[in-house]
């Protein structure tokens, strides 16, 4: 072997140790998690569901969406490891489609923290699923006030664009002024991926499987800007149609519909990073 080869050889050695592979990188400590290791349905110590239509006081929960949530084993449920969120073209109450939605118990999710869940998306036009945030309490008053992080969104009739995106009341859709990006993951119908906020005290950061695609940055402005300041909670739902899922309508043909997670971890603030609530 030449001089040269060997000081490639070499190079690339060291180049590879110094690598830290993804399911490495420091997070925090981890805090609050559901690994969906058990059978059956969601853990109740962990989540709570929401039932119905949303009425009287958010008919089709707020975006004119089409499901009635349930708590049915039908359409949420814990097997082989995952949680399956599962819509179906059914009648129910005044709904033509029934799916779930669960959130965390409020006051498990500390202020600011690394939170990253692993999910396979459900795909079709119609479908609209979320991994998203809304605020504990309306510590600066109702909705966009108070803050709002949508994790993940995608869109059935815009398949394989994530969206990560932030609410509040000087950005948000009611205005058009939302702040958000898009990452193309082609195969997010097929494949598990990792989507994650990383919310300190002074931004936050959107990724995708370690990717960052977007930030968001506390301008300093005060908290028509950056509610993002007290605790959240996380949510986890699969919309049939509404306001920006049923767009383009819904397709009749692709029910039922999956949205599986395998896991959802929440790591601890790090550094100078506060754990304590307002």
């Amino acid at each position: 072997m030449s001089n040269n080869v060997l000081l490639a050889a070499i190079f690339l050695a060291l180049f590879a140790t110094c690598q830290t592979p993804p399911d490495s990188v420091d997070r925090g400590q981890l805090v609050w998690y559901d690994e969906f290791n058990y059978e059956g349905g969601p853990d109740s110590a962990l989540w709570v569901y929401h039932e119905g239509d949303g009425c009287p006081t958010l008919c089709g929960w707020g975006n004119n969406e089409l499901q009635y949530y349930t708590s049915r084993e039908k359409n949420i449920r814990v097997e082989d490891g995952k949680l399956v969120i599962e819509a179906h073209q059914e009648n129910l109450g005044t709904r033509e489609y029934t799916s779930a939605k669960i959130q965390s118990r409020k006051g498990s999710i500390p202020r600011y923290a690394y939170i990253e869940v692993r999910a396979r998306l459900p795909w079709g036009r119609g479908t609209w699923p979320a991994v998203w945030m809304l605020p504990d309490s309306a510590l600066y008053g109702g909705w966009p006030r108070s803050g709002e992080i949508d994790i993940m969104e995608h869109v059935g009739f815009d398949p394989g664009v994530v969206h990560g995106t932030v609410h509040t009341e000087a950005f948000n859709h009611m205005r058009g002024t939302q702040v958000g990006k898009q990452k193309k993951v082609p195969d997010a119908g097929e494949a598990f991926h990792v989507y994650a906020v990383d919310w300190t005290a002074q931004r936050i950061v959107f990724l995708i499987d370690d990717v960052e695609y977007h930030v968001f940055e506390n301008n300093g402005s005060g908290t028509d800007a950056w509610p993002f300041d007290h605790p959240f909670h996380i949510i986890l739902n699969l919309a049939v149609g509404g306001n920006w899922g049923g767009q383009q309508g819904v397709d009749p043909s692709v029910w039922p519909q999956r949205f599986e997670i395998d896991y959802v971890r929440v790591y601890s603030p790090r550094g100078e990073q506060s754990t304590e609530t307002p």
